[in-house]
């Protein structure tokens, strides 16, 4: 059978996340009749509220299934905009919002539109692995910056200083960041936009988790003064909105840059998915936001659950995350290979984690992370099995 020469550089160059090997073999041992623990996974386990499944069903019985424009429906974009002013008591001009498909194509959109072949962008080392592919498809370069519990694992003014050279032209935060769930607070947000703008730059901010924060009201730096046009903010209605497979997000940007988007947007998806913008408009409603609420206080409950009995196994967690439903666990007291690690985990004792390894590379061996995205039951039992398999490593029985 005849192949093709070649594939492009580019895909040499994009890296795959170490955890789909412990998911497939997870799932491998579920298949073999194992309760299998899932903490590995960054979706929330609460179904989609049913508001939002009902309207769905009425924009399909509408005939609703047609394109919409490359930015939204102009009532959704609306929606948002009225969002950002009732939880945030920020003032948004619908027109700033595009609506994308997931936060993964507000993120296409931005690094097509900001960045040419040679491009250089920092970034946070640990961080999300996907932004840096996406820098690599327009041939840019991600710079992680490797960053530590004392500046709450996110990238600061200092820092951005520090390491901005001739060829960046972006800094790129995430507040709530995955996977450390850490916040950047908004004194430090207005001075990295302020380093940035110095240097004539872009910042990109990720807030996808933005309104699961727990022991503080959600922020946004969408409120930022943005006079140099240089403010992008990615949010997405799959975590907080309980809307993962629905595959919808949005992109807020300066309004002089709508038009390239838009372009950029028809070229790459057309629209974002037409049914899921109708049912989004419920996801945004009084209704389904008191759902939401009470979900986020169901995490936090999660969360200082497992932040009280996990220093006990001798599992760090350095930063008290105040957002999203990670735990970053520092681990380094039990393993310097946190994929071989999370495998023994898996194997010996049904509960499944993400190695540090897929977060960058700064004493990413000595970390895993951890989600508490299942019942406290089920964290219950993860806590004695992670527990047992411990015992038996320091025992040397496994």
């Amino acid at each position: 059978m005849a192949t093709l020469r070649k594939l492009a550089h580019r895909v040499d160059r994009i890296t795959s996340f170490h955890v789909m090997a412990l998911l497939e073999q997870a799932q491998q041992l579920e298949q073999q009749g194992r309760d299998i623990i899932h903490l590995e996974v960054g979706e929330p386990d609460f179904a989609t509220p049913e508001p939002v499944v009902r309207a769905a069903r009425a924009a399909l019985a509408a005939g609703q299934t047609r394109y919409t424009p490359a930015q939204g429906l102009p009532a959704l974009r609306e929606a948002v905009a009225a969002f950002y002013e009732r939880r945030f008591g920020v003032s948004l001009a619908p027109e700033r919002v595009v609506i994308t498909p997931g936060a993964s194509g507000a993120i296409g959109l931005v690094s097509g539109l900001l960045f040419d072949p040679g491009d250089e962008v920092l970034l946070s080392d640990p961080g999300y692995p996907c932004n840096d592919n996406f820098l690599r498809l327009v041939g840019a370069h991600p710079r992680r910056v490797p960053v530590t519990a004392a500046t709450a694992y996110q990238l600061s003014p200092a820092l951005v200083r520090e390491h901005w050279r001739s060829a960046t032209r972006a800094a790129w935060v995430a507040s709530p960041s995955n996977p450390t769930g850490t916040l950047i607070g908004a004194e430090d947000m207005a001075a990295i936009k302020q380093a940035v703008d110095q240097q004539k730059g872009a910042l990109l901010v990720d807030e996808i988790y933005n309104s699961l924060t727990y022991d503080q009201a959600p922020a946004t730096a969408v409120g930022l003064p943005d006079t140099a046009a240089s403010l992008f903010v990615i949010n997405s209605f799959s975590k907080y909105f309980n809307m993962t497979g629905w595959r919808l997000g949005w992109l807020v940007a300066p309004a002089e840059h709508v038009a390239d988007l838009a372009k950029l947007a028809q070229n790459f998806y057309l629209a974002a998915p037409t049914v899921a913008q109708h049912a989004a408009l419920a996801a945004l409603s009084d209704d389904c936001i008191d759902i939401y609420e009470a979900r986020r206080l169901t995490l936090a409950r999660r969360r200082d659950f497992l932040l009280r009995q996990l220093p006990e196994l001798g599992i760090g967690v350095p930063c008290v995350p105040q957002g999203a439903f990670y735990l970053y666990c520092d681990v380094s007291a039990l393993t310097d290979d946190s994929f071989s690690f999370c495998q023994r985990l898996l194997q010996q004792a049904g509960v499944a984690a993400t190695p540090g390894i897929d977060f960058g590379e700064y004493r990413a061996r000595e970390h895993i992370r951890i989600a508490y995205t299942a019942d406290e039951s089920r964290l219950q039992q993860a806590l004695e099995r992670i527990a047992g398999f411990i015992r038996q490593e320091a025992a040397g029985e496994v």
